[in-house]
């Protein structure tokens, strides 16, 4: 058996060797490394994909959620909601425009935001809400748009994990998520479902207006050279990069679905352990595309699990260990935790086991057995 990853970016790379060898050579033979053919080819193949009518890319996830911030022309001290258990990004753009971040619990099936937390911590302060499509599984975004549109607020997807996943609307109609809202972000960070070689990301949507503004800001405010309409960033995707994301592109269903076999496969040797909760999954599975599959152990050592794991050479991932609501970058000095119970769960509970499109059934019967033996004999104890 193969060494265990937690993403196997060499044998996906090994996949498709050739094709990505040659993109890379277009653009170095070429030397249009900033803004050349790639960006713009790459550009319009994402907006086909996601069926969504601007994709603006930029250098990296993190930037494209500060960027869609600033072009929704928000003032300092306004609210913006969005959940407690995620990666620290997501606030840290708030922090930075000197908005106020408004930290909600969610929900305990999909770990993503609470529409009912969300509707309880809005005030006349309260500007935009940012869900995040957690772990690759898409937030409910049906009752988010209801509640946006009844308090006018914006709505900015942060899509880093999700990007692939279809959201079902209760009328039947769908959308790929980052294209529901005002406004999507993700990051093409390499270990994304769909990742570059080095950083990137990009911004969606489909109101031209807010598109346009956006394209200054990620261009130092620039729409003609040296003329400087708007205070921007310097924020771009390269074209090396471009070049391989366009590659990979053709592949993102492949390795979503992918994904999706290894985590049926993982929960279905998982099923009915008294101290095991699998992550939970739609039908067919078109709204979660796995960028982690992660368990919760209930009454049980979860620290021990990670011990167990690693002395057998199996990687996992805590995430998150810390909720942002303590956090000292963001706390408060005195923290009520009442509003949190399941984020303050969620924290001592969750486990990541290895998730990428490259897992073959012998390594995850593999770290399937290791967890349910470290489970079953630790009970006897």
């Amino acid at each position: 058996m193969d060494p265990i990853r937690m993403v196997d970016l060499k044998k996906q790379y090994d996949f498709i060797k050739k094709e990505v060898d040659g993109a890379l050579a277009e653009v170095l033979n070429a030397t249009t490394f900033i803004n050349g053919p790639a960006v713009k080819e790459f550009q319009s193949d994402l907006e086909r994909y996601l069926g969504v009518k601007h994709v603006i890319p930029c250098a990296n996830g993190t930037d494209a959620l500060q960027i869609a911030l600033m072009g929704l022309k928000l003032e300092p001290g306004d609210e913006v909601i969005t959940a407690d258990f995620t990666f620290a990004a997501t606030v840290e753009v708030i922090g930075l425009l000197k908005l106020t971040p408004v930290l909600v619990d969610v929900d305990p099936q999909t770990y993503n935001i609470d529409p009912a937390a969300i509707k309880a911590a809005i005030t006349p302060r309260t500007k935009a809400i940012i869900p995040v499509h957690l772990f690759g599984q898409a937030a409910n975004m049906e009752a988010i748009m209801a509640l946006a549109k009844k308090h006018n607020l914006y709505v900015v997807e942060d899509n880093a994990q999700g990007i692939g996943a279809t959201y079902t609307f209760s009328d039947g109609s769908r959308a790929k998520t980052g294209t529901i809202g005002h406004l999507g972000t993700t990051s093409f960070f390499p270990s994304k479902n769909l990742g570059a070689y080095g950083d990137g990301g990009a911004i969606f949507t489909n109101d031209d207006d807010l598109a346009h503004f956006i394209r200054g800001i990620v261009n130092h405010g620039m729409y003609q050279r040296y003329y400087h309409d708007v205070v921007g960033v310097n924020s771009r995707l390269d074209s090396i990069q471009a070049a391989v994301l366009k590659v990979k592109l053709q592949y993102l269903d492949f390795y979503n679905e992918r994904r999706k076999e290894a985590a049926i496969r993982y929960s279905t040797l998982f099923e009915g352990h008294p101290n095991i909760v699998v992550p939970f999954r739609e039908g067919n599975c078109h709204s979660h595309v796995f960028h982690q599959y992660t368990l919760r152990i209930i009454n049980h050592n979860r620290d021990g699990l990670v011990d167990h794991l690693n002395a057998h050479n199996i990687p996992c991932g805590i995430y998150y260990p810390v909720p942002l609501h303590r956090q000292k970058a963001y706390c408060e000095p005195e923290i009520d935790e009442t509003p949190f119970p399941v984020t303050n769960q969620l924290v001592n509970e969750v486990i990541a086991l290895p998730m990428h499109s490259e897992l073959s059934v012998e390594q995850i019967d593999h770290i399937a057995r290791q967890v349910l033996s470290f489970l079953d004999d630790s009970s006897k104890n």
